[in-house]
């Protein structure tokens, strides 16, 4: 068995134009070796910004139909990413603990397994049984990498991590320090190439997104331009730009198959960019991750993107979300009634502009090189538009900031509240003594009315974290 720990990884960027070196020293190719064939196993993925990982718990995800459990092994100094399965009768891993030796415990019948995936212990054995040296006794354990503070895991051949480019952002490696970064995620209930449809079209945003990032009073003519397109890929240009030319030419690159991203420079706002994993999950769910990072001119805008709580903008970023989440996830469905997308998505959709031609690319990509990463399969069951809008289980629970600002603004929430009953109690207990003036007892007035207000106002803010709203911005003018 080939484990993460035999594996050494060293990150490396992909951007429009790949180094020599790079193509020499990489003898494998993300998605396989097959020029025929794009193989959705043979790519690293983003399961988890590190900040949002506790090396004190252990974390669950599931990455293209295999349950995996991420945690910290304190003997190798890092994170490691195994099958969700105990060899011995297949319980999951995530539902155990990492035990006083610092290995990986199952919960059923205590089974524990090192940073390789080697078992270190089966307690049912006798002395001179030698089970846990058996191969069969061992756990998968998945390559991983550490890089722009996102967790990457290989779930194909170990033996080609080391030569498969783990795919980051090439602007953000270069002047690091001067880009501000705004980081979220969100599992979303449409497949992963849905969601890459989705952000490839810079011509949606003006409607879906009016009121919240986007005016229609900015749509116009969107002419995109396709630069070169391959296995791995394509580039392509938009050179008037959003908003009628008023901030420039867009760049935008695809890089097979999981990463996209935005590039504008305007002389208003400096150099901006939408960057968009979309790690799949299983048919009809992926995991958003999305980063936008900023390089201002000015010192100020940079200075209020820094001090914004992590928790506040996803808030705001999960609401836009929610514009177009409602109708992708039956779009989707609608297209896979008619054969789904690849060759099918020509046929299906009607594309008279060249405000379309990446999302062309996109499923012309898919049809020549088999890239469907679930072939064959259904869509699951329609979801309800409380299930579609829920925030907690697809973002909240599964955030540090969140889950922590959540937990405050309860406790505040509470002490609002207490106080507020003890300020109203106080009023007939003052008035008993005599003591009770127009002064004392407005100022008791005043007090339990602020602190009803604040316990409204947390409730408020509260509900956020938990669903989204029925009626987007574009809906309500």
């Amino acid at each position: 068995m080939v484990s993460a720990a035999s594996v050494s990884i060293e990150p490396s960027s992909i951007g429009p134009s790949t180094s020599t070196l790079d193509r020499t020293t990489r003898e494998v190719p993300a998605g396989g070796a097959d020029p025929a064939r794009f193989d959705w196993k043979e790519v690293w993925y983003p399961v988890a910004y590190i900040e949002d990982l506790d090396s004190s718990q252990l974390t669950s995800f599931t990455l293209l139909e295999e349950d995996l459990v991420i945690w910290w092994d304190t003997h190798g100094g890092q994170w490691r990413v195994f099958r969700d399965q105990c060899p011995h009768r297949l319980a999951p891993l995530s539902q155990g603990r990492v035990n006083e030796s610092g290995h990986l415990e199952c919960p059923y019948h205590g089974w524990a397994f090192n940073g390789s995936g080697h078992c270190e212990q089966i307690p049912q054995q006798t002395e001179g049984q030698r089970g846990a040296d058996s191969p069969r006794a061992c756990v998968r354990s998945l390559p991983v990498s550490v890089a722009q503070g996102l967790l990457f895991v290989y779930p194909g051949s170990p033996e080609h991590a080391p030569q498969v480019a783990v795919p980051t952002v090439e602007p953000l490696a270069a002047d690091s320090e001067d880009w501000v970064c705004l980081n979220t995620f969100r599992d979303l209930p449409y497949d992963a190439l849905t969601l890459l449809e989705n952000v490839l079209d810079a011509s949606h945003v003006p409607f879906t997104h009016h009121r919240s990032v986007g005016n229609r009073s900015n749509a116009g003519p969107v002419e995109l331009e396709l630069l070169q397109a391959d296995r791995q890929g394509f580039t392509g240009t938009w050179k008037e730009g959003p908003r009628r030319g008023k901030l420039g030419q867009q760049d935008t690159r695809f890089i097979a198959p999981n990463l996209m991203w935005h590039d504008l420079t305007s002389e208003q706002f400096g150099r901006t960019m939408t960057v968009v994993y979309a790690t799949p999950i299983r048919k009809g769910e992926c995991r958003l991750f999305a980063r936008f990072p900023f390089r201002f001119k000015a010192k100020l805008p940079r200075f209020f993107l820094r001090v914004t709580p992590r928790w506040y903008s996803h808030l705001g970023q999960n609401a836009v979300l929610e514009d177009d989440q409602l109708f992708l996830h039956y779009q989707e469905r609608y297209l896979e009634a008619v054969g789904g997308g690849g060759k099918h998505a020509a046929k299906a959709f009607f594309l008279p502009t060249k405000a379309d031609r990446f999302v062309l690319a996109l499923h012309q990509w898919v049809d020549g090189f088999a890239a469907d990463p679930f072939p064959g399969q259904s869509l699951p069951p329609v979801q309800s538009q409380e299930q579609l809008l829920d925030r907690y289980h697809s973002h909240t629970e599964h955030c540090a900031s969140c889950r922590t600002a959540l937990g405050r603004i309860r406790t505040l929430k509470q002490v609002a509240l207490a106080a507020g009953l003890i300020s109203l109690a106080l009023t007939p207990l003052i008035a008993a003594t005599g003591q009770l003036t127009v002064l004392s007892g407005s100022c008791i007035t005043l007090s339990t009315i602020f602190l009803g207000a604040m316990a409204g106002g947390l409730t408020a803010l509260e509900s956020k974290f938990f669903q989204g709203r029925r009626i987007p911005p574009r809906n309500q003018d």
